[in-house]
Order: C-alpha cells, then structure tokens, then sequence
C-alpha cells in the first residue's frame, strides 16, 4: 500500500499530488543542497521551502495535502527539539525527517524518540537515501496513525462495555414465577450507546417493578446518565418510594446532571402487584405498550404526562391501572424500535409493529423480542438500518 495515498505499492513514484515536502531550513546553501537532491531523486513531488518554524507552523495550518517535513533543528525562532514537539502538537498528521549535522546523530535519535520518524544528516545527503527516508516516514505515520485509531477504538469498545452493563442490568427476582425478556440493539452508526435504559426489581411484597427509558442523543453523556437514572430508579424501589414520587426525582436527577439544558428523558413506570390481576402505569413522554394474552396482542397507550426535563418541576404523571387477563405480558420498547424507514418517506410507525406484533403473537417471550427486533431492523435495512437505538422489555407472571 502506498504510505501516501494509501492505493499504491510503496516503491511507486512519489506524485506531486499526493504529497508536499516542506523544507523548513534557514541556510540557503542547505536548502539548495536539498533541492538538488531532491531533483535527482525518484520522488516528483512539490517542494515547499520556509524559513521559520512560524511559518512552516503557518503553511501547515492551511494545508489539506499529505505532508512530510524536512526541518532542520536550528532556526532561527527555535532551536533543538523544541521544534520538533511544537510540528508534532501543531500539525499532528504530518511526517517529520529531522536534518542534522555530522556530528548530531544523537539529536537525531533523540528528535524520532520526540516525534519525528525518521533523521538524515547533511553530509551523508543522496538522491537514494533522502528518497527513502521520505517514504519511509510518510509509511510510519500512516501506521502511527492506525494504531492510534485502532486503540481509540478498542477504548470506545470498553467504554461501551461498561456503559451496557450500566444501562442494561440483569433483573432483580426474587424467584421464577415473573419473567422478564430483554434485547438492546444498537443503532446504525453510533459508536457509542444511546441513553436507552431498563431495569426490572422485585420487592419483599412480591410486586414487580419495571422502568424502560430513553434519554435524548447519543453518545457517552447521553448514555452516562441513562445508567444515572437506572440506578437512581433501582434504589428508589429497593427505598420504598412512591411511584409518582420516584417520576419526580428522576427529574431532578436528570436536571442536576445533564450537560445540556435541551436534553430529555422519556420513561414509562411499571408496577406489577402480587394479586396478578393488573398493572399500574405512569408514562412521561414515553410511547404506548403492548399487551400480549394468548395468540392476541393490543396496543395500549395510557394517559401520561410530559418528558422529564422539558419544564423541569411542572409536570404532571397521572397514574392508571390497566386490568390484566389470566397470563397477560406487557411489551415496553424504545422509540428506536418504530421509526425506522421501511420505504422513501415512510416509517414502520406503531400501527406497522402491532401489525409486525399480531405476526409473531404465538412465540415464546424471548423469541417474541427477537422477531420484533429482527423484523423492525430488516425492513429498515434497505434504507441504512435502524436509525436509533432500541430497548424492548417483555414482562409478565409466569402461570403457577
């Protein structure tokens, strides 16, 4: 692969459009060296001669070509390897070739241990060596370069790892008669989690209790602080809060730790009483369930109130309680599992899962999730994938 363009061999010519050689040297009998080197050499490329380190600092900030710097380590607005450090910090992806004296084979060890990628000295100048020294520090930054870039990315790898942990617990039962299914399916190009979040919890009176939110954006604030408010949630459970009481600090919570006064939070609240017989709901700004009895599926959207955030201390999260047939399941989801494009112009929408929903109605709880998951990810396939993430949460008594 050619260091320079990243599409040819490497003992290809060097093209005048794929890279420019800065000289920085204040000698003009150096320079001159240099350029005549250069002439007789292989490489066809611009030659751009400077100076000062201000103005190859100056050039550098402008230019949008691959870059290899030739510089010499005694300008007149710089001397030694300060000039080396200060290319490095300004201009980050351009290869350095440090030029020394006869006798500074140690300032060019030195100058490659600050930065630079490669050293030629004066004296020793031919149109071979000085070909190769270019290349050969054009290669070395590009693999500088993708290492950089692959441990950035094994960092966000365990980065996201931490935060799924966080936002995706394991439920809290006390034993096998609830059963919770959960799947969380990354959106197309993030790369990190979104704030979806969920959480399942028993208590010592037998009832189950449920959140599944969404906090608005990606990224990892967005997605810190939906593990915030999972776990602010699990404690005010394990604490014994009230269920309005508990909307209501979530808010406070999400005000006192957002990073910017636009974001939001959508949550829907469950509590499954030990008696079987119903579930009480508070929605804020979160979509509708659905509820599963044998082979039938309905769509259920209760009264609910604003977002979390929105008006901070102002809204109102009217509590409802929804009968429950004889092994009934509940399915909360994310918005991210709907408003994927299934066409030009048009989106799955919630009549289209209930109708994805009615489809699979005979399978078993996990495989239930699946099939919404997979159907609503590939309808949208053909036009990107699914643009958000998606959190869906299937909970239910299990029959005695």
């Amino acid at each position: 692969m050619n260091p320079l363009n990243g599409t040819g061999p490497v003992n290809g010519s060097l093209r005048a459009v794929d890279a420019v050689l800065l000289l920085v040297e204040d000698d003009p009998g150096d320079a001159l060296l240099l350029e005549e080197t250069l002439a007789d050499s292989d490489l066809d490329a611009e030659l751009v001669s400077v100076h000062t380190l201000a103005e190859a600092q100056s050039y550098l900030a402008d230019c949008d070509r691959l870059v290899c710097v030739l510089l010499d380590l005694h300008l007149p607005d710089v001397h030694g390897l300060d000039s080396v450090t200060r290319i490095v910090h300004s201009a980050p992806d351009a290869a350095i070739v440090v030029l020394t004296g006869l006798a500074e084979s140690e300032a060019g060890l030195a100058a490659v241990a600050t930065g630079a990628q490669d050293y030629l000295g004066k004296g020793h100048l031919d149109p071979e060596t000085l070909s190769r020294a270019v290349r050969y520090a054009l290669q070395r930054k590009q693999v500088e370069r993708a290492s950089a870039a692959l441990r950035a990315n094994e960092r966000i790898a365990q980065e996201n790892a931490r935060l799924e942990r966080g936002l995706l617990p394991v439920p809290l039962l006390h034993g096998d008669d609830f059963g919770a299914a959960a799947r969380y399916e990354p959106g197309r190009a993030h790369g990190l989690l979104s704030g979806d979040f969920y959480d399942v919890v028993q208590t010592a009176d037998g009832a189950v209790h449920a959140v599944i939110g969404d906090v608005s954006g990606h990224g990892a604030a967005e997605a810190a602080l939906g593990v915030c408010l999972r776990v602010a949630w699990r404690t005010a459970v394990l604490c014994g809060t009230e269920q309005l009481e508990k909307v209501r600090l979530l808010e406070e919570i999400l005000v006192a730790e957002r990073s910017d006064p636009h974001v939001f939070a959508t949550v829907t609240l469950l509590v499954f009483p030990a008696d079987r017989g119903s579930v009480r709901v508070v929605r804020a700004g979160h979509p509708g369930m659905l509820i599963r009895s044998g082979a039938t599926v309905q769509q259920v959207e209760t009264p609910g109130g604003m977002a979390l955030g929105l008006l901070p201390g102002r809204g109102e999260w009217p509590q409802e309680e929804v009968p429950l047939p004889p092994g009934g399941h509940v399915v909360l989801f994310t918005d991210g599992l709907f408003e994927g494009r299934t066409g030009p112009g048009t989106r799955l929408g919630e009549e289209g899962l209930l109708e994805l929903a009615l489809r699979n109605a005979d399978l078993e709880p996990a495989a239930f999730v699946d099939a919404l998951v997979d159907g609503a990810s590939e309808g949208a396939a053909p036009y990107g994938g699914l643009a958000d993430d998606v959190a869906v949460l299937h909970l239910g008594w299990r029959k005695s």
